[in-house]
């Protein structure tokens, strides 16, 4: 499952250093690779401890974490949208990921020159949002005027989105993002979620502040998870140059002990990582025998079939019923045949809704 998260930002705000802590991330967490398909796209996995304890468990020959994409997306400058700077590329790069991670500067360092001169990430936030907005504003009013066409002409389809585009310029006129606007029927989420909207794209707020703020934050992270909240977003708090210095450390054991010092029981590229994952909607369970422990990934909501179809098509064609474990259960009796003598195993059918942690195994038959 290729989701990508698109990191963006305006320049001199930390992006790039952000970006490269991640692909010195392997050090902080057992079995936590990289590896770069282009410059700017690394693959990494998600943290994740009940992979680590289920191992301890079962002695696998291999343990395979979940995970997901991170793109480094070229800085913005005010225009982009009419193709100043790196705008066309900034943009387009946008449009192919599937949720942005935002990074603002909210620290004050008179060596590293902000484009426009002073420290204000809200009004930093402002001028990517006008930018993502008139450009889907440019989109909207492209699409506009041939589905009014069409939906004159009697179209049923170009009808419903004709009603979509209305609702999301009206909102974007107004300087809001298309994320705000939530449509009820199934035949307008899919109108909307074909637009590809920039503004309509899921977004993580991340404050990038000095060492010394890398626990509490301060008053410039603190104004940005006001506004997050007030839109519906979330924000964290992340010291990207102290991440930095932590993955040039050595061992394990060093970081742990410089992130004890800092007052932080995880370092911020972990939860990062975690946070982003969520943002993409998407969940694990998990499948546990000698041969592997291994994380699948797959949306949150899917029923039991469908995640089936993960490890194979042929397991959701031949789908017949699912057997799951609950993570905490397989942790207290601390092996499948145990589980099985304490009633702990449910059998679900095709109407089970997968949990995140969910320890499952499939019976089908094509």
């Amino acid at each position: 499952m290729a989701l990508k998260c698109g990191i963006v930002g305006l320049p001199n705000v930390g992006k790039s250093t952000l970006f490269n802590c991640l692909s010195n991330a392997k050090a902080q967490a057992a079995n936590f690779p990289f590896c770069t398909i282009e410059p700017n796209v690394g693959v990494i996995t998600v943290p994740d401890e009940r992979l680590t304890r289920l191992a301890e468990l079962v002695h696998p020959g291999r343990v395979v974490p979940a995970t997901c994409e991170i793109v480094d997306i070229a800085g913005l400058v005010k225009g982009a949208s009419k193709g100043e700077g790196l705008g066309n590329k900034f943009l387009g790069n946008i449009r192919e990921t599937d949720a942005i991670i935002h990074v603002l500067r909210c620290f004050e360092d008179d060596n590293i020159t902000h484009v426009d001169g002073t420290i204000d990430p809200i009004r930093d936030k402002e001028i990517i949002d006008t930018e993502l907005q008139l450009k889907d504003l440019e989109t909207i009013e492209g699409r506009l005027a041939k589905q009014q066409k069409a939906a004159a002409a009697g179209n049923k389809e170009a009808k419903i989105e004709v009603a979509v585009l209305e609702a999301y310029k009206a909102v974007l006129d107004q300087g809001k993002n298309a994320r705000v606007v939530t449509f009820e029927t199934k035949d307008e989420q899919d109108a909307a979620r074909n637009l590809f909207l920039l503004t309509a794209k899921p977004v993580l707020y991340v404050c990038n502040v000095s060492e010394a703020e890398a626990k509490s934050g301060n008053d410039f992270s603190r104004r940005i998870e006001q506004m997050a909240a007030e839109e519906g977003a979330e924000a964290m708090v992340i010291a990207a140059k102290t991440e930095e210095d932590i993955a040039e450390l050595e061992s394990y054991e060093d970081k742990q002990m410089f992130l004890e010092e800092l007052g932080l029981e995880e370092s911020g590229v972990n939860r990062l990582i975690k946070k982003a994952y969520a943002l993409l909607n998407l969940q694990t369970f998990i499948t546990a025998g000698e041969m592997e422990v291994k994380a699948w990934t797959y949306r949150k909501g899917w029923k039991a079939p469908q995640c089936a179809g993960v490890i194979h098509t042929d397991f959701e064609k031949g789908f017949i019923r699912a057997e799951v474990i609950k993570y905490e259960d397989y942790i207290q009796y601390g092996s499948e045949s145990a589980v099985r003598e304490a009633g702990k195993l449910n059998v679900e059918g095709k109407d089970y809704v997968v949990q995140d942690g969910d320890i499952m195994h499939f019976r089908f038959n094509v």
